[in-house]
């Protein structure tokens, strides 16, 4: 990671919010990334230490092999993959970590490669075909842990996963019943979606696989409530982490289900939304919108399309006096969609030539980023500072208070 900085003669800050402001006095053209691996870790320590089972990394969050070795480093062992790229890359990087493939739909051949060369055990389904799939691609095999996914409601959260997988609970007494003849251990999964906003999310749908396991009559063995555990926006402040832990941990106490069985948590969002921030400059302003180096096919691919407001702050020479008012911003490209319409809360004066630091952008962010019309960036640097949200502690920094920083 470092070498990035010598190629730019850009310095690695070490301490306080003068991190982005000491990169942005050097002027940079190109959109910078700046990663706090101390934000993983305390996440990660935070999942390991508290949450009442085993937390499993979503590795489609923030697939940096940079990210994994910290986040393995600090406890987590085991990695939700969901196509056999991902697999190979976690073989690559963590060759001892265990993976989970938790994709209900995969190819055949990627279930044979990563059953055979990279010793994965763990698959999910949530059809009689895809059970029939994973049988056929793994020789039968008689050592399979298979989750079975239940469709339940994404009503609390920001971003819905409901639609798209999970068997309806009237398929699941047959599907469940199969996978346990099959199946080494069996698991049922569910996915409440992307930033659950309360905890009764998980304990609706614990109460939908509690009614699956009793009209089954199946022993399970492994109950993964997925991730969708949130983190800290603007106008999206969560309650504390802990509050979903207990929800989730005194509704998996009163299942009907094997003694010795295993709860897991696979957290994307959560584990890496505070590991980086992107400094972008302000390229033109026109009224209420801001044209910036970075957008759409960028970091910013869920400000743009599903309208998430990142936190922002000015970083700039001389202290801004005004009041802060809503922009719009737009990224770099040609494409009329490369809009973040926010509102992104940033003093009235602020100006071409400006640099902003658009907060939380670990999660997603760097895994969305496309080379579009030759716009991209793969500058990082690791800074030291506190990231502009977070629930693990490290209040946020006074001088992000009036959303504006010294240089």
């Amino acid at each position: 990671m470092h070498s990035h900085h010598n190629a730019l003669g850009l310095a690695s800050p070490r301490s306080g919010t003068a991190a982005a402001a000491a990169i942005a006095s050097q002027r940079p053209v190109q959109p910078v990334t700046l990663l706090r691996p101390h934000a993983a870790r305390r996440a990660a320590r935070f999942f390991v230490e508290k949450f009442p089972g085993r937390s499993i990394y979503a590795v489609k969050a923030n697939p940096s092999p940079d990210l994994l070795e910290i986040l393995w480093d600090s406890g987590i062992t085991h990695y939700d993959v969901a196509s056999i790229a991902e697999v190979r890359m976690v073989a690559r990087t963590l060759p001892q970590a265990v993976q989970c493939f938790m994709h209900p739909v995969k190819a055949e051949e990627a279930i044979a490669e990563a059953y055979f060369e990279h010793g994965v055990r763990t698959f999910s389904l949530d059809t009689m075909d895809e059970l029939q799939k994973i049988l056929r691609a793994t020789g039968h095999a008689v050592d399979l842990n298979l989750c079975v996914r239940i469709r339940v409601s994404s009503d609390h959260s920001k971003l819905s996963l409901a639609s798209k997988f999970g068997a309806d609970p009237s398929e699941m007494k047959e599907l469940l019943f199969a996978a346990r003849q099959a199946a080494d251990a069996l698991g049922i999964c569910f996915h409440v979606g992307s930033q659950a906003m309360t905890p009764a999310a998980y304990a609706e749908a614990m109460a939908r696989v509690r009614a699956a396991i009793v009209e089954a009559a199946v022993t399970v063995d492994i109950v993964d409530v997925g991730g969708g555990f949130p983190s800290s926006y603007p106008g999206m402040e969560p309650p504390p982490l802990e509050a979903y832990f207990e929800v989730i941990h005194n509704a998996f106490e009163s299942l009907p289900i094997s003694y010795s069985a295993e709860l897991w948590c696979e957290p994307g969002r959560a584990l890496c939304a505070e590991y980086a921030s992107v400094l972008v400059r302000v390229e033109k302003r026109r009224g209420e919108e801001l044209y910036i180096n970075d957008g759409a096919y960028g970091a910013l691919f869920d400000a743009a399309h599903i309208g998430w407001r990142f936190p922002v702050k000015l970083i700039r020479g001389d202290e801004s006096d005004t009041k802060d008012m809503a922009f719009s911003f737009y990224g770099p490209t040609c494409d009329d969609l490369d809009h973040m319409a926010g509102p992104f809360m940033l003093p009235a004066d602020v100006t071409a030539g400006d640099y902003v630091e658009i907060g939380m952008l670990g999660a997603y962010g760097c895994a969305m980023r496309t080379a579009f019309n030759g716009f991209g960036s793969d500058v990082k640097i690791v800074v030291e500072d506190e990231p502009m949200a977070s629930l693990y502690g490290g209040t946020p920094h006074e001088a992000l208070r009036n959303n504006v920083v010294q240089l």
